[in-house]
């Protein structure tokens, strides 16, 4: 399958691991990834607090470069720029004024024919019953899925079924061979974009999430956000303030486990580059299953 890339600011640099993962397991996935010629920022994520039609304007330049590019889809793995596409398609579609606005301002046209896809609509295709079925291990671990506000909020413009419970990431882990764990934080705020501002209120709202991770029994946090995997492993010690406590729960993008699973080297998934040490593997289905010991005679 071959798809057009938006990778976006943090995929080159604070979260380049993600992008690591990402295109260590595409080829596994029959993915070609195409990345966009002279992409630009989308204005995640302050954009839309100071300037609403700028806001809607820089991913709308982004929108218009992949039609022009004749990208008929287009995977745009951070969730914060995956909402910002989004809210300017949605918005380009229902307001007639504002799209003649911004087109005029642009010189550009635009038609609407590039379809958005987050990466857990393009795991969820790929990771098929025969592609889980070559791959070399699993990974058996118990974590738990944290989708944050920007994959599923607001529910009609990013097309999400479950707002509140989405399922997506955890069927993935599922598939995979992970045990996810219900809990009650899978889709409360991380602090987002105050990580700099405000790391005070971060820590507290990380805080709560690592706590919850903790008590669920959780060997790790899954996650699909660069902005979310930044406040949770990068502010860790903010955190770990709030809480009172250490904290060593790891934080894995969704790509890491897969390739985990898949028995990719961690470090070409970038596994190394987090705060937070991560020491889970896969296990590879050629190892022998541990055999329970033989009970002893008396």
């Amino acid at each position: 399958m071959n798809i057009g890339l938006y990778p976006g600011c943090s995929l080159e640099g604070s979260s380049r691991e993600y992008a690591e993962s990402l295109k260590a397991i595409a080829p596994h996935l029959g993915l070609e990834l195409e990345e966009m010629d002279a992409w630009e920022c989308c204005g995640a994520s302050a954009a839309h607090s100071l300037d609403h039609k700028l806001a809607l304007t820089l991913p709308t330049r982004i929108l218009v470069r992949a039609e022009q590019q004749q990208m008929a889809d287009l995977l745009v793995p951070c969730a914060a720029c995956f909402n910002r596409l989004a809210t300017a398609r949605h918005a380009l579609a229902r307001n007639a004024s504002l799209r003649a606005s911004i087109m005029s301002d642009m010189a550009e046209s635009y038609t609407g024919s590039t379809q958005l896809h987050n990466i857990l609509d393009i795991l969820s295709s790929a990771l098929t019953g025969d592609v889980v079925a070559r791959m070399a291990g699993t990974f058996p671990h118990k974590v738990v899925c944290y989708y944050g506000c920007l994959l599923v909020r607001p529910a009609d413009v990013v097309r999400s079924t479950r707002p509140e419970d989405p399922q997506a990431m955890d069927e993935i882990m599922k598939r995979i061979g992970a045990t996810p764990l219900p809990w009650g934080m899978k889709t409360e705020c991380c602090g987002a974009g105050l990580s700099v501002a405000r790391t005070d209120v971060v820590g507290e709202l990380c805080g709560r999430i690592l706590a919850d991770a903790e008590a669920r029994g959780a060997e790790a946090i899954i996650v699909a956000c660069p902005m979310c995997h930044s406040n949770l492993d990068m502010r860790r010690s903010a955190s770990e303030r709030a809480m009172g406590r250490t904290c060593d729960l790891p934080v894995l993008y969704v790509t890491q486990a897969v390739g985990l699973a898949m028995g990719i080297e961690p470090e070409r998934l970038g596994v190394h580059r987090h705060f937070v040490r991560s020491t889970l593997r896969g296990k590879m289905k050629t190892q022998p299953a541990v055999q329970p010991k033989a009970a002893a005679t008396v």
